[in-house]
């Protein structure tokens, strides 16, 4: 478990600069470079991703349960996840209503994402996992919307064509993830 909470405070840790010291990072790029602030970046999130991986895997074989599995979660965590991958496809279509109304929606993806195994993996490993992903996309969301006020930042309106095709991807996306990749690649068939 402590490769896990280690992997955690990396990946989450570099990734919440922008939330706790964004001024320390906009004087470490003043000083040092843009690169150098993606190298280091790159690095700790590499590293922290490793350790994730490396970690929760560990702890699945042997699992904490916390709760009993209550029914239904999956099938509830399933369409969460279809939100989620309609709003991660959101952030890289051009154009889209999502977007353009949202102004963040692959934070909004994570905490879906996020939300969803919380409530479908009843395991201390799971809420670790999950949950501090959940607790960093709230946190980054509301940073990002305090910087958007701040700035004045204005979202271009979005289009209905690039709103369906957001949809679409999304909705293929995630159908191909769930019922393919998910259980070849981490072995847990959501909803197979």
């Amino acid at each position: 478990m402590s490769t896990l909470i280690l992997g955690l405070v990396l990946f989450l840790g570099i990734h919440s600069v922008r939330i706790f010291a964004d001024g320390a990072r906009s004087r470490f790029i003043a000083r040092h470079g843009a690169g150098a602030w993606k190298g280091v970046y790159s690095l700790l999130s590499g590293l922290g991703l490793a350790a994730i991986v490396w970690g929760y895997a560990a702890a699945r074989a042997e699992p904490l349960q916390l709760w009993a599995a209550i029914p239904g979660m999956r099938h509830l965590a399933g369409l969460l996840v279809l939100l989620a991958f309609i709003l991660m496809a959101a952030a890289y279509v051009p154009g889209n209503g999502l977007k353009a109304r949202l102004h963040h929606p692959m934070l909004l993806s994570v905490k879906l994402w996020a939300l969803a195994h919380v409530l479908a993996r009843p395991t201390l490993a799971a809420l670790l996992l999950f949950g501090g992903f959940l607790l960093w996309s709230v946190l980054a969301f509301r940073a990002a919307r305090q910087r958007d006020r701040a700035a004045g930042t204005v979202y271009a309106s979005g289009r209905a064509g690039p709103t369906v095709v957001t949809v679409l991807v999304g909705a293929a996306a995630w159908y191909g993830f769930v019922f393919w990749v998910h259980g070849a690649w981490l072995g847990i068939r959501p909803l197979g």
